[in-house]
């Protein structure tokens, strides 16, 4: 099960903090078709977040398609996104040794999520993604 974490300080709405971080989950394979979301109770608790919030997630979840919510169940995955690279892959692998590298050099988290995000969105220039 995924557990959301809340950041205050970013500016990003906290109800799109629980939809990317639903998306980065289905991303990485760590949320399956049949999975159940926490339910709103259990992300207020521990978050200390409006119940309505989450909610809000969720509904835009459902709405596009990537959740279910059943009702007196819960709330659940329908489909993953993009296609998963294996925990073992080379790729991962590769970025893992880069990421040792960069904090050895000095680089903090900010610092390397700034680097990372510039790289990205020059290598898919013109992508619709």
């Amino acid at each position: 099960m995924v557990e959301f974490r809340i950041d205050r300080r970013t500016g990003v709405a906290t109800y799109l903090q629980i939809v990317q971080q639903t998306k980065h989950a289905l991303r990485l394979g760590l949320l399956e078709p049949g999975d159940q979301l926490p339910t709103a109770r259990e992300v207020v608790e521990a978050t200390a977040i409006n119940p309505n919030t989450v909610l809000k997630a969720y509904r835009e979840l459902e709405r596009e398609g990537l959740v279910e919510a059943r009702r007196g169940m819960g709330t659940f995955v329908r489909r993953t996104l993009g296609t998963r690279a294996p925990e073992d892959s080379a790729l991962r692998a590769e970025l893992v040794a880069w990421a040792a590298r960069a904090r050895t050099a000095g680089l903090e988290k900010d610092d390397v999520t700034a680097l990372c995000t510039s790289v990205i969105d020059e290598s898919f220039k013109g992508d619709r993604t």
